[in-house]
């Protein structure tokens, strides 16, 4: 018999945010896949530990997923991970991929869901909360309303390419690039006042974690101490 691959998102941190369907597939499973060396250092499966302690008794099958962008390096790793993904689904075993958020948004786990299905295997997702949806709701704002445009941006590329964008940005795991994003953030400032325009910037890190920090106005971003930082910029129109 064939196994499957299933993907699970796991929401942004808040175990209280995982989906009944996310615990159903992970009780089921044979084998938790991990995109880290160690588990005790996955926020997925410490988020789900909590939820369903069983996890601990589960086969763990940890991932190696480098954090670089020479293609090279990454297809080697994608590689080897899909080695021991098919073999095991050549035994017959469930396998469920623990990824935060949402596996659809910047996961990890698509580029072995690709290579899965390509190979004529059984592969799915299950939807996880993403972190910026999590995020405006901590914060209880809408991200967007009537016509305005939503812009999801991976908060490690470049940034300063974003300026102009309207609506509402929100710079995903935007930790690494902070300190560059508030001097795009403050020089667009100026700009958008001289248009009769304003920004309404937010900013939150590890999102239902413990460590939790929400901060409101670009002066207030120096306070991000984590990767895991989301910033929401809306651009709004001054009233006359």
């Amino acid at each position: 018999m064939e196994g499957r691959l299933i993907g699970v998102g796991v929401g942004p941190g808040d175990p209280e945010l995982l989906t009944l369907a996310a615990v159903r597939a992970i009780r089921e499973s044979d084998c938790i896949l991990l995109p880290n060396e160690k588990k005790e250092e996955c926020y997925a499966y410490k988020i789900v530990r909590q939820v369903v302690p069983e996890i601990e008794e589960k086969e763990i099958c940890p991932m190696q997923f480098p954090m670089t962008k020479d293609a090279d390096v990454l297809r080697a790793a994608q590689d080897r991970c899909f080695a021991e993904v098919q073999a095991r689904m050549r035994q017959g075993k469930t396998l469920v991929f623990l990824t935060i958020g949402d596996p659809s948004v910047y996961s990890t786990y698509h580029y072995i869901h690709r290579r899965v299905l390509a190979a004529g295997m059984p592969a799915s997702m299950i939807s996880g909360v993403p972190s910026f949806c999590a995020v405006a709701a901590r914060l209880g704002i809408s991200l967007a309303d009537q016509g305005e445009e939503i812009h999801i941006i991976p908060g490690s590329y470049a940034v300063e390419d974003t300026a102009d964008y309207d609506g509402t940005r929100i710079y995903m795991k935007s930790g690494k690039k902070l300190e560059q994003l508030i001097g795009m953030l403050r020089t667009e400032l100026v700009r958008r006042r001289q248009q009769g325009e304003y920004l309404e910037v937010y900013g939150v890190s590890n999102c239902g974690l413990p460590e939790e920090r929400v901060m409101h106005g670009i002066d207030a971003l120096t306070q991000a101490a984590s990767y895991l930082t989301i910033v929401i910029v809306k651009v709004k129109k001054q009233d006359k």
